[in-house]
């Protein structure tokens, strides 16, 4: 494994380290979990096992398809070398059927079908509550990104929702919304982060069961077991 150095970053669910290549970071995905802006805490045995290994198996299938990531190579059961990136400040909500805060702001009962997609942007690290949406032109405002930029982000947005709408669904998995993060590499505009069920809702196509962090939200039982099954399902294990 490459020398792991400072930590650059920490998230809810995992660390970002420098090493000795400026050009390379390594990613360690944590058990611990994290809703509510921190105010409920908690842990999910082998959350971050499940998480790297289904980062690296959706972002293969995207780099198949045309879409750059920062994903490199695994490096073992929790972590994964990536590209160093200069990370946007703001992260991409795809909405395809309605859940969460979108049918607390709107209204919407949960469980509709979006039509069109909806695409919203997030501030990240805020102190507030919910993270506050922005429009392009806070971004502009903020110098955050061009656009330029923001066309390229969302015509890669809602291509990478359509990649894995269409791959979850052979699963029997429903992608009811997920969130993206970019970053900076070399002066592209790449897929950086993660997705995985800390970052999207994942439902079971028959039950509407969710298969991801919303059973940690709601306090709802076989947290770790739902994880295992994403994973399962996508390794082609029954």
């Amino acid at each position: 494994m490459p020398q792991i150095g400072e930590i650059l970053r920490e998230g809810k669910g995992k660390k970002v380290y420098a090493t000795d290549d400026p050009d390379k970071a390594i990613v360690f995905f944590k058990d611990e979990a994290m809703a509510f802006h921190g105010l409920k805490r908690g842990r999910i045995l082998g959350k971050g096992e499940v998480n790297n290994q289904v980062c690296e198996h959706l972002f293969k299938l995207l780099k198949e398809n045309g879409i750059e990531t920062h994903f490199i190579e695994h490096i073992d059961a929790r972590h994964s070398l990536v590209k160093r990136c200069d990370m946007l400040p703001f992260a991409v909500k795809i909405r395809n059927i309605a859940a969460g805060q979108l049918t607390e702001r709107t209204g919407i009962p949960v469980g509709t079908k979006l039509e069109p997609t909806v695409i919203e942007f997030v501030l990240k690290d805020s102190d507030m509550e919910v993270d506050p949406i922005v429009n392009h032109t806070h971004i502009y405002a903020m110098k955050a990104a061009t656009p330029e930029e923001m066309e390229q982000i969302t015509e890669m947005s809602l291509k990478i929702d359509e990649i894995l709408t269409a791959y979850l669904k052979d699963i029997s998995i429903e992608l009811i919304d997920m969130k993206l993060e970019y970053g900076r590499y070399h002066g592209r505009i790449i897929l950086a982060d993660e997705i995985t069920p800390d970052t999207a809702r994942f439902w079971d196509a028959s039950t509407h069961e969710p298969l991801d962090i919303d059973r940690f939200r709601r306090d709802m039982d076989n947290v770790a077991e739902a994880y295992q099954e994403v994973l399962h399902r996508m390794m082609g294990v029954s």
